[in-house]
């Protein structure tokens, strides 16, 4: 369980630092921003997508564990099943992350820093700990 408990730890920080370097480069001016920011037909778009998109996959991340199929894999293969659903939960809340960070320096649309806000903020509940892994993959009490 350890073992898998630190192949989740090691994908949550490490998909977490892209973001925050993405940041600093933008933020440095190293990369431009601003590129896309005449293009309110495609800002609209993603806009509309992004909002649909980042909302849903806050929800389904911190449900995720919670849905039956799920929770009885989890409880009758314990660590194949925490490693295959944990690194999808992963997926699901940080790949809109790192495309809502993108998105607001590109066309730098509060929007879009808004929604990358949220699903920061929904991190600390799927964050994988030794305790919380050993919790999810038990049945409840």
């Amino acid at each position: 369980m350890k073992q898998i408990q630190r192949k989740l730890m090691g994908i949550f920080v490490t998909t977490i630092v892209l973001p925050l370097v993405l940041v600093f480069l933008f933020e440095t001016e190293i990369l431009g921003t601003g590129l896309l920011a005449g293009d309110s037909q495609s800002e609209f778009v993603f806009s509309a997508i992004m909002e649909l998109v980042s909302l849903g996959s806050a929800f389904l991340s911190l449900r995720l564990f919670k849905f039956a199929k799920v929770h009885s894999d989890l409880v009758a293969h314990k660590e194949a099943a925490l490693k295959k659903w944990g690194i999808f939960r992963l997926a699901i809340i940080l790949v809109p992350l790192w495309s809502d960070t993108i998105l607001y320096y590109l066309y730098m649309n509060p929007t879009f820093g808004y929604l990358a806000i949220i699903l920061a903020l929904c991190l600390p509940f799927v964050y994988p700990s030794l305790g919380r892994c050993v919790a999810e993959t038990s049945e409840e009490k």
